[in-house]
């Protein structure tokens, strides 16, 4: 039987030095869920709802990125692309020799493109969901993600209303939550220093080369919100023409949480895909 608390509460590993919370549950090919940006993110904010349905079929993973949740955070560390992949390939390589199935998530996204083709060994198949990577104009939902200060409740509060499309979504207590986590000094401070000012800067600094995402070999499903204000549909395009294996889903009526307001059916379309409709592991990457 499932241990809800106890998978909620996670556990610790050593990622080439840093003291990493993670989530862990299931059996089967190993599957890596990356979480987004945002403050009070966290791997279990991103992705709790559906690690158990994705355990019936994987050995789940999901670990808070450094700088995020519950992980280690290195005194002096200088947060970005490179310590970011970094540290997921290092976590990767702590918990499993075998090549691994992706799942990214925005931010997440642009890390699993990253780690595709600068450690293709380590990847399998590949989900991008809202996914960063590509260039696009600043939108002014990601800048108010990005540009978040923990000034007030109603601050987390209208953030919150940026990332869905169907407000039901929006439970009591999920923005005093996300506020609350938002608050720890350490927290605060390190979402401060991986999102300063120019904000543009942040955003090319995930962008992987069109070049180099045209050389990516794995299978890959793009996955959209529709009507996502946080990141463009037009990623989700962009992406579909460059990869040269992929496959891409859009959502209507709804935005930037796919695994939260389409769970059901976003479960079901990303285990398809990474499994084959007849439920045996495909075999090709």
């Amino acid at each position: 039987m499932l241990d809800e608390d106890a998978l909620e509460q996670g556990e610790y590993i050593d990622a080439g030095g840093i003291l990493t919370h993670y989530h862990v549950h299931g059996d089967g090919p190993p599957l890596v869920m990356i979480h987004g940006s945002g403050p009070g993110v966290s791997a279990w904010a991103n992705w709790g709802r559906v690690i158990p349905f994705f355990g019936n079929h994987f050995r789940v993973y999901a670990p808070d990125i450094v700088g995020f949740g519950k992980t280690q955070r290195p005194v002096g560390i200088s947060y970005g692309m490179d310590v970011w992949v970094r540290h997921i390939y290092d976590f990767v390589r702590a918990v499993t020799s075998e090549p691994v199935h992706l799942i990214g998530n925005s931010m997440g996204g642009a890390l699993t493109l990253r780690l595709a083709t600068e450690h293709p060994e380590l990847c399998r198949r590949l989900v991008l969901m809202g996914s960063v990577g590509v260039p696009f104009e600043m939108t002014e939902g990601l800048r108010a993600v990005w540009g978040y200060r923990a000034r007030d409740l109603q601050e987390m509060e209208r953030l919150l209303d940026i990332f869905t499309y169907n407000k039901e979504y929006l439970t009591p207590g999920l923005a005093e939550m996300r506020y609350q986590d938002s608050l720890h000094p350490e927290a605060r401070t390190a979402y401060e220093r991986m999102f300063g000012e120019p904000l543009e800067e942040r955003l090319r600094d995930m962008v992987t080369p069109d070049d180099d995402i045209r050389k990516i070999e794995n299978a890959t499903l793009i996955i959209h919100g529709r009507e996502d204000e946080v990141i463009p549909l037009e990623n989700a395009y962009r992406l579909f023409t460059l990869l040269p294996r992929a496959e891409l889903h859009v959502f209507g009526q709804c935005g930037h949480w796919t695994q939260i307001e389409r769970k059901d059916g976003f479960c079901v379309l990303v285990s398809d895909f990474l499994l084959g409709s007849d439920g045996r592991e495909r075999m090709n990457i």
